[in-house]
């Protein structure tokens, strides 16, 4: 034990002096959609992706850093919290949006009140019915979730393009977590009041990320969590209303019952508004009907960008949307994906027929008349569930219909409208290409059966093939982009650019089973870690050959992505620490501040280095930086290694990992001599002696049988001639 805690020791002290600092060079742009995608991809390499390696996540302590181990300890805690700082702040602090107030359904509901209704959930008439209506169905929420509101929220349903993060007052330390919101709201001055379908599509699918997660069981009185089971409810035995009497409540605790409403809700206005007033057919915004949409006769699609106007309407009342005016006409393909992404998996929510575990068991109560509506099928009248499934209906027409070139077998980034005539682009982005088939694989999977679903397939097999044939250069390497009728992008390749067509070619091989993806997935990865990565500095290159790399919210999600499914998918073992490190390096250098949940409770509490908000003393949230550079030294990007690893052994490495109950070790041994190969526990007690004995020179494998041992994290450790290495191992029951 002492040898191994010595190893660590020496192991964390060289990489801290090599290392160079990560130079932050921009934090006045929030940029929405990208953001939200960084939101996304770090939250599924959270708290899932720890679980998926086996990890107990009631292990960990926000207040105890690194504990058990830095990998459960970045993915458990600051993966997931770090995440849902940014929905946080973007949909219920920041205010940059269009206020709830003023969304579709609560002004519908409202209109079909009463005269006497203005006033009575507000305390005074003040000639809206608006207010009173939302602060009813708030009030409803807490009374469902057995939680209190928070004080000045801002909660929203369509978010704008960017807007400028820095606080324009101070934060008043004392109330701004819970108690009061007013000190985290922005500058609405500085805000772009554009509508864009990325940025509303990626805050959508985090919106569903954390709503299917809060709301997928139920909790008592006294706050202990309780699985549903298809007999426990928060409603009456006989129908869907709460009772109030039965002491169970919604949301696998209080706080997460009622913000798993209000995000609801929120998605809900959204959708609906997307479909009742954004469809655009080339000369005016209105509605698009999904149940007699067809694009042959006649496009209505989801325009790049909308610009609102606004106006005052009462004091102490939120700005309302005065009026709209396209200011891009062009339907973009990483748009349209991003609505869709979020759409289906909140039609997988909410769908009636799905019983499939306990967190749709606790779905259906949500979804049976209250808190929400039910499904057609259950009713006779539509409801968030066929919202969602109209709204993936259209995009998926849409882009088929747009954004699919039949000549060239690929789809392109762009199309313009002219009079409701399409005219496509010619162009087609890496990562648009890749985050198209990720989209394809969620709607095969939820419209499976149906004949939109076969053509969806088909175009994942023609995406995939035209990623491998025209976006990939003999060396492996993947360009950033083609344009059709003219060849590849010459640009210098772009880290987005081979994470994006990892990310893609492993969802392609899942929607296919064809190892072809796979393989060339894997390949991809490989050269993604051997060109790009320089382990030395835990650092990716953004480019080939450039000593300073250049982060952004947009590239680091992307990677992070890629990193995560070459793991889950692809099996490569090395993928979560190279990820941790990474992240660990790069990410918190980038994240600006922080709260509580992740252990910080003022004068850099927890020892990261990234204040906590009331002392972030240029007045910053808990965002990314737009930007930030990081010069990563003279060392030339390869493959991750130990140090002191290869003179009298090479090649440590396991396959699978993780595994159950069994994994391969193999190594090469360059020097004879005594060699031990000894399995360690996270405490650093030997478990177990695999090896302990003489070798020649030569390559060798030795089987790990672990059916005796639980499940959880251990380390492997080669020992000989005055050289140690040691690996991870993720052992899975």
């Amino acid at each position: 034990m002492k040898h191994l805690s010595q190893f660590f020791l020496i192991l964390t002290l060289l990489a801290s002096v090599a290392l160079s600092q990560v130079q932050i060079t921009n934090t006045s742009v929030y940029y929405t959609a990208e953001q939200m995608l960084l939101a996304n991809e770090i939250n599924e390499s959270g708290e899932p992706y720890a679980e998926a390696l086996g990890y107990n996540l009631d292990d960990l302590d926000p207040m105890v850093a690194n504990q058990p181990d830095s990998i459960a300890y970045t993915l458990g805690i600051d993966n997931y919290e770090y995440s849902r700082y940014q929905l946080g702040t973007i949909i219920s602090r920041s205010g940059m949006g269009l206020h709830m107030m003023w969304a579709p359904i609560v002004r519908k509901m409202a209109a079909m009140e009463g005269d006497d209704f203005d006033g009575k959930f507000t305390m005074a008439p003040n000639g809206f019915k608006e207010d009173d209506e939302l602060m009813k169905t708030i009030m409803h929420f807490s009374m469902l979730s057995n939680h209190t509101p928070p004080g000045n929220p801002w909660p929203q349903f369509a978010e704008f393009i960017s807007g400028d993060p820095h606080l324009p007052q101070a934060v008043d330390a004392d109330h701004f977590a819970w108690e009061d919101f007013s000190t985290l709201r922005w500058d609405r001055t500085k805000m772009d009041k554009t509508l864009n379908p990325a940025a509303m599509g990626q805050a959508l699918m985090k919106q569903y990320l954390w709503a299917q997660d809060m709301l997928s069981a139920f909790h008592d009185g006294q706050d202990n969590g309780i699985d549903a089971d298809g007999t426990v409810s928060p409603d009456y035995a006989d129908n869907p209303h709460f009772d109030p009497n039965n002491d169970v409540y919604f949301g696998g605790d209080a706080l997460d019952g009622f913000i798993g409403q209000v995000l609801t809700a929120e998605a809900i206005n959204k959708v609906a508004f997307l479909l009742n007033a954004l469809a655009f057919d080339g000369s005016s915004l209105g509605a698009v009907n999904p149940m007699t949409y067809n694009p042959f006769e006649g496009v209505k699609y989801f325009p790049h960008k909308i610009a609102v106007s606004e106006g005052a309407v009462a004091p102490m009342l939120p700005p309302r949307l005065n009026g709209m005016s396209v200011t891009d006409a062009g339907s973009d393909l990483f748009d349209q994906f991003s609505i869709l992404w979020g759409t289906l998996n909140f039609k997988n929510m909410m769908d009636p027929d799905n019983s499939s575990d306990a967190a749709h068991l606790a779905y259906k109560e949500v979804f049976d008349g209250d808190p929400f509506p039910p499904a057609m099928s259950v009713s006779g009248t539509p409801g968030p569930y066929d919202l969602m499934k109209g709204a993936s209906k259209v995009i998926l027409q849409n882009v088929l219909y747009m954004h699919y070139n039949r000549r060239g077998r690929t789809f392109v980034d762009r199309v313009e409208v002219d009079n409701g005539t399409v005219e496509q682009g010619r162009h087609i982005s890496t990562i648009n290409a890749a985050y198209t088939i990720v989209g394809l694989e969620k709607f095969i999977e939820e419209f499976a059966g149906s004949d939109l679903a076969d053509l969806a397939r088909k175009a994942v097999f023609s995406q995939a093939n035209f990623i491998l044939r025209k976006l990939r250069d003999r060396n492996g390497t993947y360009f950033n982009g083609y344009t059709l009728g003219h060849g590849v992008d010459r640009s210098e390749k772009s880290v987005a650019s081979q994470a994006g067509a990892v990310r893609g070619l492993y969802a392609a091989y899942q929607v296919t089973g064809r190892r072809i993806y796979l393989r060339a997935a894997n390949q991809a990865y490989q050269i993604l870690k051997r060109k790009y990565y320089v382990a030395s500095a835990q650092g990716f290159r953004t480019t080939l050959g450039e000593k300073v790399a250049t982060y952004t919210p947009f590239n680091f999600a992307v990677l992070a992505g890629a990193l995560r499914e070459a793991n889950l998918v692809g099996g490569q073992p090395d993928a979560p620490a190279i990820y941790v490190r990474f992240f660990t390096r790069v990410g918190n250098s980038m994240q600006l501040s922080e709260a509580q949940a992740t252990g910080e409770t003022g004068g850099d509490s927890d020892g990261d280095g990234i204040p906590y908000i009331p002392e972030q003393k240029d007045q910053l949230p808990p965002v990314f930086a737009t930007s930030a550079n990081y010069d990563l030294g003279e060392s030339q990007s390869s493959d991750v290694r130990v140090p002191f690893a290869g003179r009298a052994f090479a090649g440590l490495r396991n396959f699978p990992n993780p595994f159950n109950p069994s994994t391969q070790i193999s190594f090469k041994i360059n020097k004879a001599g005594n060699y031990k190969l000894r399995i360690y526990d996270v405490l650093g007690q030997e478990v177990h002696v695999l090896l302990n004995k003489y070798l020649e020179k030569g390559d060798y494998q030795v089987k790990f049988n672990a059916s005796h041992l639980s499940g959880g994290i251990y380390f492997y450790q080669l020992k000989g001639s005055g050289i140690t290495q040691v690996r991870k191992l993720f052992l899975l029951k």
